[in-house]
């Protein structure tokens, strides 16, 4: 399936767009190059081939969880604009 100029068209229309005709034709061509390279994907046989999730094997690549002193609280909203009792001031911005 080829993308007309058209299509590009609406598509640009329904994300609020504004395309040169140019660049509408420059579009089309990129768009239809990827779907051709897409549909070559699609063809390849991989009836064989084995899903993986990563090129290499990989076990358990997650660090050990441990407790950690962090940071006091005092030392982290020091550099916020306004602070009320170790907390972020924020404007409101869901009516109640």
């Amino acid at each position: 399936m080829k993308l007309t100029k058209k299509d590009i068209e609406s598509v640009a229309s329904l994300s609020r767009l504004e395309l040169a005709e140019d660049e509408k034709d420059k579009l089309a061509g990129h768009i239809n190059r990827l779907l051709e390279n897409f549909q070559t994907l699609a063809d390849i046989n991989t009836d064989d081939v084995e899903p993986t999730s990563h090129v290499i094997p990989v076990s358990n690549v997650f660090r050990k969880d441990e407790a950690r002193p962090s940071l006091p609280a005092e030392e982290v909203v020091s550099n916020g604009p306004q602070v009320a009792e170790n907390c972020f001031v924020v404007p409101r911005v869901v009516d109640v």
